[in-house]
């Protein structure tokens, strides 16, 4: 074959040769290093735990139960059989009526029935990817920027930037204060974009915070409301962890700003929430993703462009029965609450017996780690050499922080919730092994005068392996009688 001229015109589009998507990130490398060795209790005992995935599979023994109970619910069973013309028929993208009065009432119900929605402004979209790219696509053109607080989730580099041509400028928020969003932060990164000639329409939000796992004052939700109403600029709440908060500081709703502090001037036409059912219920792959504008314009928009990206209508039709049961929601909300509760507590003790601790939290599917002590450096670079031996050695995928665009090196997010009681104490032992042994080889080179934790823990680990030392009779921690993986 000849060579290709190289005034040949380009074949592919930029986005198909690009790497907008992301996937070059520490974020999706772990995941990568989960599915080229995935762990399993008998089948591969020293493969990769994930913990990298925020995925709730604490509840879903729950949702099966409703299921068996009410085989009507499905259009593919005996008993919603009847049905199955009509839905299989249905491509409305308005969605099915009944199905946007569920989801209004449930996303009321998950912030305490103090606000109401209005279900001719629930808009569809395939999931929450889906539901914040139309949005991007209503609020914002090629070039235009959102302000993002740090740290946030890594794949809104995909979702709102990738195929629209928005921009992301980052709000620093720093431990010193946990990570809070302040108005001085807010006017600094504004004030630097104008510098640098970027138009800023928007600030969006993560409330519950993904990775941090806490929740947003009511007063942190005042500033945010005042600062976007000053600037003219747009706010998307992000809220698809409502259902997740277990315990107090209950879990504020923008809408509740909106609705009860009337204190505040507020043009509502600048304000839009993005919902799921992927974390509150556990529904990642039923891709159900809501958009929520009080703005006339964008619910239009939105709604036209969620025929790239609708919820089945056999989807829409389970969702509106099972959302439709108030007695199944009350319990489902009651019990998961509970259970994350618990799996939280199990997880950070277990942590802080062997020195680590984590930000408090109490939503969210995870938990913002502390390992800055371990670090070789307060690097970035650092980081990244201590997430590969907690990758390749100690066989735990969790997210560092640097994905997740936070300013100070050393914090890492581990999701407890896509696993079983068994899994969540075999990754506790490596977790626990693994500074157990870290501790002693820093002992011996402080003894020594030897540099670098590092370079002694990867000789140790090939002398003995990380995994005999963890499932050794003679490990310092008892195995589990309890030992399952996946957002």
């Amino acid at each position: 074959m000849g060579l290709v001229s190289m005034d040949q015109p380009q074949l592919l589009s930029k986005i198909a040769t690009g790497d907008g998507h992301g996937e070059t990130s520490s974020y999706f490398d772990g995941w990568k290093a989960y599915d080229k060795n995935p762990f399993h209790p008998t089948k591969n005992p020293q493969g990769v735990i994930q913990m990298g995935l925020a995925e709730n599979q604490l509840t879903a023994d729950l949702v099966q139960n409703w299921i068996m109970s009410n085989p009507e619910a499905s259009i593919c069973t005996l008993e919603g059989v009847h049905n199955f013309k009509e839905m299989a028929n249905f491509q409305d993208y308005h969605g099915l009526p009944e199905f946007r009065n569920a989801v209004a009432k449930f996303m009321s119900r998950t912030r305490g029935n103090r606000v109401t929605f209005d279900p001719d402004r629930i808009v569809m979209s395939g999931g929450a990817t889906g539901a914040h790219e139309a949005t991007a696509f209503c609020l914002a053109d090629p070039g235009d920027a959102f302000l993002v607080p740090t740290p946030y989730y890594p794949g809104f580099d995909r979702d709102l930037r990738w195929r629209t041509g928005v921009k992301l400028v980052p709000v620093i928020c720093e431990s010193a204060n946990n990570f809070k969003l302040t108005k001085q932060a807010l006017e600094e990164a504004y004030e630097k974009a104008t510098e640098d000639n970027i138009r800023i329409k928007g600030l969006l939000i993560t409330n519950p915070s993904n990775p941090l796992g806490t929740v947003m004052d009511r007063n942190t939700l005042r500033t945010v409301v005042n600062f976007i109403n000053e600037k003219r600029i747009h706010l998307i709440s992000d809220e698809i962890y409502a259902a997740t908060v277990f315990s107090h500081p209950s879990f504020i709703s923008i809408a509740e700003i909106l609705e009860h502090d009337t204190d505040i001037e507020c043009d509502r036409n600048l304000v839009h929430i993005v919902y799921s059912l992927s974390k509150d219920m556990g529904f990642p792959g039923f891709r159900v993703g809501i958009i929520y504008s009080y703005n006339d314009t964008v619910v239009n928009c939105a709604r036209k462009m969620s025929s790239f990206g609708l919820v089945s209508t056999q989807t829409q039709y389970l969702m509106a029965k099972m959302l439709s049961d108030d007695e199944f929601v009350k319990k489902f909300l009651t019990e998961s609450a509970k259970r994350l509760a618990q799996r939280y507590r199990i997880f950070t003790s277990g942590l802080t017996k062997v020195g680590i601790n984590c930000l408090q939290s109490n939503g969210g599917l995870f938990v913002w780690m502390d390992l800055r002590g371990l670090l070789k450096e307060a690097t970035l670079e650092s980081e990244l050499e201590l997430w590969r031996v907690i990758i390749h050695e100690v066989k735990i995928n969790v997210s560092p922080g640097v994905s997740f665009h936070c300013s100070e090196p050393g914090w890492f997010r581990v999701c407890y919730a896509n696993m079983d009681d068994r899994d969540v104490q075999i990754a506790l032992q490596r977790i626990r092994s693994f500074v157990v042994q870290n501790n002693k080889e820093v002992m011996v080179s402080e003894k020594n005068t030897k540099p670098c934790w590092h370079s002694n823990l990867r000789l140790s680990l090939k002398t003995r392996r990380f995994d005999d030392i963890v499932m050794s009779p003679h490990s310092p921690f008892p195995q589990s009688p309890l030992v399952k993986a996946t957002t």
